[in-house]
């Protein structure tokens, strides 16, 4: 039987005309847009409404947005139809309403992509209209975008490598190109992964090669091609029933792939399981497999167009044809253009391929491979003689661990990403496990250097080091792909189950953040070769788990707090006089899963170290005669969990004050001492919630004792400043279970009733003492391998050359530029203009810190609390203190630059 066509959907794609868009669906579900009922709205807007095929309700509730925009703007800037096709685009997110296509809307405001993302964060930044799920489609609007943009611009380049220019190539590559988005939307959930996606792109292209006339193609690809294969012929119709009953013709040409996967840094074995998985399955629901003819774009475009109007986002065909609508901005193109030849003559320039979004991640891929060429699929020779010295020797348990987990890993992916793409999540394992099994070697190197033991039997027994030593080493790889780059999606709400970003891994694999939290340093320690976008990346994910993952209800985290405070040991968490000590500790992976204790405050004496392979106490405390009772314990991850969580909280409260309060500094330490006493007594007031919500309120708390006119929404508007904002932080805050609402609901119904007594303190006359002020190092992670400044200069680095990563083949645009000392350089004339770039970086530098614009501060903020803004209910006097406010943010970014710089000079002269 011939195979099964999947969602062919001819009917339907003819019923659904290119200029008749609005899908039959709409029309049966609501009636046409009624013109009588809108006589009151602009007729212009109701024109609008129905060139878009909008209901009556969302025609009403847009219009009502357009009233709040027109009433809160100073001026309006962009034309009315604009901002009323923003207010449209709103409106439907929010409803969930199926009225019109993303570039339906674009090409009726004439707008392109990005000046229309633009266009509509401006009405947030404004207005603050915009809801958490607006701004996660938003968002994904964007980075598919991004994505399919760079894949065009790869396929521009990739088809003048491969077809010959007769005029007749345009039609083939359009072919080529609409045939690749439909198999990229049916076949992948995450049509945003730039890597699979590239890798479907290389399938489709070797089909539509092999099938191509020879006299199109380049010399290169005429003779990649396997003689194997026949050229295409036509069946006649009297042999078709012979040929359906001939076994298929080989569905991949492997030498034609390989060639395309050389000639483009692709790993060539992914390339092959993307085949032979998602896109054989492709073809065969299209019925191609078996099909030696060469394809037509007729019959495969009627299918992408019903699967472009069910998506409702931008239509892929346009980048082909060049519309105005989804063209990159000239800005972005330069950008990627771009080599650093400016500093070269002529002469000496060097041709450096531009670092494209694609090339970038061909090369961080090709790069984690070198570092695992060493590694093998089974534990080294090495890995499994400490594996032996164990009392209890874990070699079983670690095996059928992996098994148990990779089968729930590569599952979980396929769900994600795509239903045939199971394989490919087992190829990512497979190099994880390679990567686990690398670092946990170096670790245990690293430990019996420390310890000079080297049974690590309690360790190694350990399932929970383990599952989080593996799920490091595959955020690792899935950060590599670019799967997992962290970002805010317009909240803190958990992703869906399509995105792989972290915590996904720790849900695949039922482990608690905070024991995630402790493998981290440690193995950021053990992986020399680690890259700094990587490296930023677990640190990133560090401090997820601080704000508030590692806060969820069902946390490790509460009931080691409970057990603190119940034993006595509630006054010092972590001892304030600490605060001003470098964050220097000794404690390893060991430390923190398998010592609940600190050195030297054990409950009972250490084991032998045939069967203990935590750092022992170097020595029992002088005060602490044998058989007394010791002191209570306190736990040596909690202890380092909080040294961290009080650093992090505090460079957010500097930066925010130096935002708001830069004419007020003596109440910075007041602020902090109110926060740090919340995070330590009242740590429930953390769960389920955010960091950030408690450093907020705190603030606003001790402003309104001391007098200082700060009101709520100037905190929030300085708020949306900083790096690691959300909106869902402010507006989406747990106030009882279940029920949610703004911060200001927070703090007048949670925060203020539990602090109220505390916060009474500091306006009287005996205030409480003031907590010290946390050291706050540029990064807790420094390795031999991180660049290091030449003193007296401000942009001069040495680093040590890394052999494998540095090859001139996979060097970036940037790391071309390095000088290695002890190679050929070139001709001495190069150092001169190396010393000319040193001596004229003091005068780049200061130029570069007067580029920044001031932001246009916000006229209105609207808060979830009818008829008020402000914590106490008072209304707003007018908006005069906001503005004051807001440029003296402006103003003080120009001091935190300088003190930065200030900053600098003395860690030099240290």
């Amino acid at each position: 039987m011939p195979p099964k066509k999947r969602n062919t959907g001819t009917t339907q794609s003819k019923e659904l005309k290119p200029g008749a868009e609005s899908s039959s669906t709409d029309k049966k579900e609501s009636p046409d847009l009624s013109v009588k009922k809108h006589r009151d709205k602009d007729a212009e807007f109701v024109t609008l409404c129905k060139s878009l095929h909008v209901t009556d309700l969302v025609c009403d509730r847009a219009w009502t947005l357009w009233k709040t925009v027109q009433e809160s703007l100073d001026e309006i800037t962009d034309s009315q139809k604009r901002l009323w096709g923003a207010c449209l685009f709103v409106t439907v997110t929010d409803m969930d309403a199926a009225c019109f296509t993303f570039t339906q809307v674009l090409k009726a405001v004439g707008l392109n992509v990005k000046q229309f993302m633009a266009l509509v964060r401006k009405l947030d930044v404004n207005l603050d209209t915009i809801s958490t799920k607006v701004n996660s489609a938003l968002s994904r609007l964007e980075k598919k975008y991004d994505v399919t943009l760079a894949l065009y611009q790869r396929f521009e380049k990739i088809c003048k490598k491969i077809l010959v220019s007769d005029g007749k190539e345009r039609e083939t590559m359009r072919g080529c190109w609409t045939m690749f988005l439909l198999a990229k939307g049916r076949a992948l959930q995450m049509e945003d992964d730039l890597v699979i996606s590239f890798q479907l792109l290389l399938c489709t292209l070797e089909l539509f090669i092999k099938r191509c006339p020879p006299d199109l193609l380049q010399p290169l690809y005429q003779s990649a091609i396997s003689k194997v294969q026949s050229p295409p012929t036509r069946t006649s119709r009297r042999n078709q029933s012979k040929a359906k009953s001939r076994p298929p013709e080989p569905e991949m040409d492997v030498q034609l792939l390989e060639t395309l996967c050389k000639e483009n840094e692709c790993n060539t074995e992914e390339v092959k399981n993307v085949y032979q998985t998602s896109f054989s399955a492709f073809l065969d629901s299209l019925d191609l497999s078996r099909s030696a003819d060469f394809p037509q774009v007729n019959d495969f475009s009627q299918q992408y167009e019903e699967h472009y109007l069910k998506t409702r986002d931008f239509d892929g065909r346009l980048f082909f044809d060049g519309d105005e609508t989804v063209l990159a901005p000239k800005v972005e193109i330069a950008q990627v253009e771009r080599t650093p030849k400016k500093n070269l003559q002529e002469d000496d320039a060097v041709l450096i391929p531009p670092q494209t979004p694609i090339r970038a991640a061909m090369t961080s891929i090709q790069q984690l491979r070198v570092d695992l060429i060493s590694s093998g699929d089974q534990p080294s020779t090495e890995l499994a003689t400490y594996f032996k010295n164990c009392t209890v020797d874990p070699t079983q348990d670690v095996l059928k661990r992996l098994e148990t987990l990779g089968n729930a890993y590569s599952q979980r992916f396929g769900q994600a990403v795509g239903p045939r793409s199971t394989v490919l999540g087992m190829q990512r394992f497979a190099l994880g496990v390679r990567l686990y099994y690398q670092v946990m070697e170096e670790m245990l190197k690293m430990e019996e250097k420390r310890l000079s033991v080297q049974n690590f039997s309690k360790l190694l027994n350990d399932s929970t080091f383990h599952t989080s030593l593996l799920a490091c080493a595959l955020e690792v790889v899935m950060a590599t792909y670019g799967e997992s780059s962290y970002k805010n999606h317009g909240g803190g709400v958990d992703s869906a189950e399509t995105d792989l970003c972290f915590p996904w891994i720790l849900d695949v694999f039922n482990l608690a953040a905070f024991d995630f939290y402790k493998v981290i340093e440690s193995f950021i320690k053990a992986d020399h070769s680690m890259s700094k976008d990587i490296v930023k990346h677990l640190e990133t994910c560090e401090n997820l788990i601080m704000e508030r993952i590692a806060w969820r209800t069902g946390s490790p985290l509460f009931e080691l707090l409970k057990q603190e405070h119940e034993g006595g040991a509630a006054e010092q968490v972590e001892a304030p006089a600490s605060f001003s000590q470098p964050l220097q500790h000794n404690h390893t992976a060991a430390d923190l899963y398998l010592s609940p204790v600190r050195p030297g405050l054990r409950v009972l004496p250490p084991e032998s170290p045939s069967s203990q392979v935590a750092p022992q106490p170097q020595t029992q405390p002088a005060s602490q005669a044998a058989g007394q009772t010791p002191r209570h314990t306190k736990s040596n991850s909690l202890s380092l969990f909080y040294k961290k969580l009080y650093r992090l909280a505090y460079t957010r409260l500097k930066m925010l004050c130096s935002y708001l309060l830069s004419s007020h500094p003596e109440l910075e330490p007041i602020i902090w001492t109110l926060f740090q006493h919340t995070l330590q007594h009242e740590y429930e007031l953390m769960r389920d919630r955010h960091l950030d919500q408690l450093m907020m309120s705190a603030m606003y708390a001790i402003c309104k004792v001391k007098s200082v006119d700060l009101r709520f929404k100037t905190i929030v508007t300085a708020y949306k400043n900083m790096p690691n904002a959300s909106q869902e932080t402010f507006k989406h805050v747990l106030i009882t279970e279940g029920h949610y609402d703004s911060i200001i609901v927070f703090y007048n119904q949670v925060f203020m009733q539990k602090l109220k007594t505390n916060i009474l303190q500091y306006a009287s006359t005996r205030p409480p003492t003031l907590s010290p002020i946390p050291q706050i190092p540029r990064s807790p992670y420094k390795f031999p391998n991180s660049p290091l400044r030449v003193p007296g200069s401000n942009n001069v680095y040495i680093s040590p050359l890394k052999s494998a990563r540095m090859s001139p083949g996979i060097m970036t645009p940037r790391s071309r530029m390095l000088v290695s000392i002890g190679e050929s350089f070139g001709p001495s004339n190069r150092f001169q203009k190396i010393n000319q770039m040193v001596n004229s970086s003091d005068r780049s530098f200061k130029r570069s810190l007067d580029l920044g614009s001031t932001p246009k501060p916000l006229k209105r903020l609207r808060f979830d609390v009818d008829g008020q803004d402000e914590a106490d209910g008072s209304k707003s006097g007018g908006d005069s203190t906001l503005i004051q406010k807001l440029a003296e943010m402006s103003s003080t970014r120009s001091r935190m630059q300088e003190q930065k710089m200030k900053e600098d000079a003395e860690s030099r002269k240290e």
